[in-house]
């Protein structure tokens, strides 16, 4: 089980989630292209993709930094295109990018909507459609969509329709995705934080108390590794929960993956139950 010498297409591995998956995988030895936006700092989000690609081989992988705008599919098959003359190839992406704005409909701009289905779902679309024919020439395929489980609860929508299905579309193109290349045997999954995750992007929507009720974007990268070093053949259609996957492969303590340490209580992430209880002998 490692990812040494496999080759990870990452959107938004600038910062965050994408990142701490993108170190993980260099710990391997991975190849690694971050793909984003993100080429000068920004005043409130800390990480370029330089910066990102300076730390994954620092860590131990290989990376190529792109500069790519997953709107424009024009610059999706230059990226992949970059990618596979750098490292021979694709075996993973990894839709990571998204744009969040938690607006009830009357309070959500027409230019907000567009950006959050344009990059969460039309981009999720794009990215893993330039990447298939790559992706089927690897012995192991696996595409991760950073998107919740398909529970169509109608108070997890109304607070903010618009973001909702956003987000919902990168999971139905998974499940769609799934069933058309299973012959091709590239795996499609999601993967869903329990609790929030303490990134910048966060950092920025949450009171300062909001740490103590989260986790480090680790948890998501450790539940990413286990996912995508398994059998794309077998493991594929699923939509996972990070904790639930470090679980059921023998972690009974998730509390070094809090954002502070203490006991205190975790905040549920959007479209998650609040009432999920932790199976006997394990630590949250």
């Amino acid at each position: 089980m490692t990812l040494k010498g496999k080759t990870l297409f990452i959107t938004g591995a600038s910062r965050g989630i994408g990142l701490a998956l993108a170190l993980r995988a260099a710990r391997d030895g991975a190849n690694v292209a971050v793909v984003a936006k993100t080429t000068e700092p920004h005043p409130t989000l800390p990480g370029t993709i330089y910066t990102a690609a300076e730390e994954i081989e620092q860590a131990g992988g290989r990376a190529l930094a792109i500069a790519c705008d997953i709107r424009d599919e024009e610059q999706i098959a230059a990226a992949v295109e970059q990618t596979v003359d750098r490292f021979g190839g694709i075996d993973i992406c990894v839709n990571n990018a998204s744009a969040i704005s938690l607006a009830r409909t009357l309070a959500l701009d027409p230019k907000r909507y567009d950006l959050m289905h344009d990059i969460n779902a039309r981009g999720t679309y794009m990215v893993s459609r330039a990447c298939v024919p790559h992706l089927r020439e690897s012995d192991n395929p696996h595409v991760l969509n950073m998107s919740p489980p398909l529970n169509l609860v109608p108070a997890w929508f109304a607070p903010y329709p618009a973001y909702a299905m956003a987000k919902y579309a990168m999971s139905m193109y998974s499940m769609a995705m799934a069933e058309e290349f299973r012959e091709d045997g590239i795996a499609f999954n999601t993967l869903w934080p329990r609790t929030m995750i303490f990134t910048a992007a966060v950092r920025n929507l949450l009171s300062p108390s909001g740490a103590a009720r989260s986790r480090k974007p680790e948890i998501m990268a450790d539940a990413a590794w286990h996912i995508l070093t398994q059998p794309a053949r077998s493991t594929t259609g699923r939509h996972f929960m990070d904790d639930e996957v470090l679980i059921a492969h023998g972690v009974t303590d998730l509390r070094p993956y809090r954002a502070v340490e203490g006991e205190g209580g975790l905040q549920a992430d959007l479209f998650v139950p609040e009432d999920w209880t932790p199976p006997a002998g394990v630590l949250v």
